[in-house]
């Protein structure tokens, strides 16, 4: 998304809400000039919330990395035993806990979040989480069992000061291929939307490739796709335990909501 297209939806927002989680599948660390999108952001008192798969830490600079627009940075660590890598575990981590020690040592008031999101049984990666809680226990001084962890399933453990471990199960992606799951409620259009770097508005961050395309905003304003029928309409099912678009009926994520 280009610096004009997304001043002007940043613009926009102001209005809608204060946090901007500034990826949608896409590791906003990729971009090199990552720092043009946090000043926009900052310049109209938004937050940015950023979400990597811990692999890019080295394209950036401290400055940009505790920007004063980040409220938090999420690691997704499964991402070094998911992608095909001549990384060992430590040189993946390296950069991630020098990025800890760092904001420990400025004392900064962004949050760094490291998501270990493969608790669950059918592909639970044990081994892998040894070997990275030893790592973190030797690092931050904090015992870490992994069979208490497995047996208690935390949400989060505390490593440092605004440094946490987030636990969580993997979840499967919703797609039109998938079987028909059935109604249900959603936090999609209640607690969040998202919009796609092409500026297709979409009712949450799982539509990756905008299949519930509500409008684009290169020619509606962002009101004006929020107020649409079928946005409505949408909200409306939700709110009423129905999924009304097939690609919401084909999502188990919202199972998690309806417990």
């Amino acid at each position: 998304m280009d610096l004009a297209f997304f001043t002007s939806i940043v613009k926009q927002l102001k209005g809608v809400t204060r946090e901007v989680a500034c990826h949608v599948v896409g590791d906003p660390l990729m971009i090199s000039n990552l720092a043009d999108y946090l000043d926009i952001l900052y310049s109209h008192n938004l937050k940015a919330l950023l979400t990597t798969s811990g692999f890019y830490f080295k394209k950036h600079t401290d400055t940009t990395l505790f920007h004063p627009a980040i409220k938090q940075i999420n690691i997704s660590l499964n991402a070094f035993n998911k992608n095909e890598t001549a990384w060992s575990l430590e040189h993946y981590m390296e950069p991630i806990l020098s990025l800890c020690r760092t904001k420990l040592q400025k004392n900064t008031e962004s949050f760094i979040n490291l998501r270990v999101w493969n608790l669950d049984e059918a592909m639970s990666e044990k081994a892998f989480n040894l070997s990275l809680f030893i790592l973190l226990s030797n690092t931050f001084e904090i015992p870490l069992c992994i069979d208490k962890i497995y047996q208690e399933r935390p949400r989060s453990i505390r490593l440092a000061k605004k440094i946490l471990l987030h636990f969580d199960d993997y979840f499967e992606w919703p797609s039109l291929q998938n079987p028909i799951y059935g109604d249900g409620s959603c936090l999609g259009l209640q607690s969040h939307f998202a919009i796609l770097a092409s500026g297709k508005v979409v009712p949450c961050c799982l539509d990756c490739d905008g299949v519930i395309e509500l409008g684009d905003l290169h020619h509606h304003l962002l009101q004006e796709i929020l107020q649409n029928k079928r946005t409505q309409e949408i909200i409306s099912g939700f709110k009423n335990g129905k999924a009304i678009e097939t690609l919401c009926q084909k999502c188990s994520y919202k199972e998690r909501f309806n417990h």
